[in-house]
């Protein structure tokens, strides 16, 4: 069973209005021997599907069998959750690109170090939660440097980035700590997101978990097998040029998407005007990521995902 249950509030700076800037770290404590797992979430403060996931985790972990210990962060970035922005409002820089950060920093370079030294640099295995922002809908895995972990989460959709590829890889990430420096196990979650009910996300993503948890042996229990998943080594993140109500087209996320087919449309709120019809990126795809409503867009945001099945494998 679970030994112990501390709740750690390191403290990294002092805020503007004299309150303490901290991590909100859980301790989960079990009473056999095992790997020390640290699970993230609202790194991006729009993105608190896992958040939510987190305290679900929480509630299921906190009286069964645990060998080892789970830190949870539910909320890396407090700052921008808190007004559900991407960026802390204090400098406004992506705290997913400072990473190791710097102690005589920014803001978030601050934060980034010390997420470093009291999280990142002390666990065995980092899952990292994210999800779509608060307005398009995401759902696939990342397999980093552990396959069979990534697998274990029982997304149908997974990505392996491929030098030369179209994709998602950015400098400064906690990947640089996590991978780059310690090379530990680790698995990073797109999952959820949009202006819709984020009930089901929750608790797949809550599920899914469970059985990576039970896949390293650090709660009892088979792991299920998985469902035929595809890993993608490209992708193309596709961002609308023009302004206004961004209209959905798509299959839904997980289904095929031809060439030929449009993935959305933006249409002007104020002359109704269509402004740019928004074609697949590829002859045979998958969606990834989609608005699953009609939703306000700036140029520029995030529009859709979609992954290339050619060179795809099971």
């Amino acid at each position: 069973m679970v030994k112990s249950i501390n709740q750690l509030r390191p403290k990294f700076t002092t805020h503007a209005d004299g309150s303490d800037a901290v991590l909100f770290i859980h301790e989960l404590v079990g009473e056999e021997d095992g790997p020390t797992i640290g699970i993230s979430a609202s790194i991006h403060g729009n993105e608190n599907t896992g958040s939510q996931a987190i305290l679900d985790l929480y509630r299921a972990l906190k009286d069964q069998p645990l060998k080892g210990r789970i830190l949870l962060l539910p909320v890396a970035n407090p700052y921008a959750f808190a007004v559900n922005e991407r960026f802390a409002t204090i400098d406004k820089v992506d705290l997913n690109r400072q990473f190791p950060g710097n102690p005589k920093g920014t803001y978030s370079q601050q934060l980034a170090h010390a997420m470093t030294n009291e999280f990142l640099n002390v666990i065995d295995v980092h899952i990292d939660l994210h999800s779509g922002t608060d307005r398009p809908t995401v759902d696939y895995v990342y397999i980093w440097n552990d396959e069979r972990l990534s697998r274990a989460f029982g997304s149908k959709l997974l990505y392996r980035p491929v030098e030369n590829k179209q994709g998602t890889v950015f400098g400064g990430t906690t990947k640089s700590v996590t991978i780059d420096t310690r090379n530990i196990p680790v698995a990073v979650i797109e999952l959820g997101g949009g202006i819709v009910d984020q009930t089901p996300y929750v608790k797949q993503t809550v599920d899914g978990v469970l059985n990576m948890l039970k896949t390293i042996g650090a709660i009892p229990g088979d792991p299920w097998t998985n469902p035929k998943q595809i890993v993608v080594n490209e992708l193309a993140g596709i961002r609308p040029t023009q302004g206004g109500w961004l209209e959905p087209l798509a299959p839904a996320n997980g289904e095929v998407i031809k060439g030929g087919q449009l993935l959305g449309r933006v249409v002007s709120p104020y002359t109704f005007e269509v402004l740019e019809e928004i074609p697949t990126p590829f002859a045979n795809g998958v969606m990834i990521m989609q608005h699953l409503t009609r939703n306000l867009v700036h140029s520029g945001d995030y529009g859709f995902m979609v992954g290339n099945l050619e060179g795809s494998t099971d």
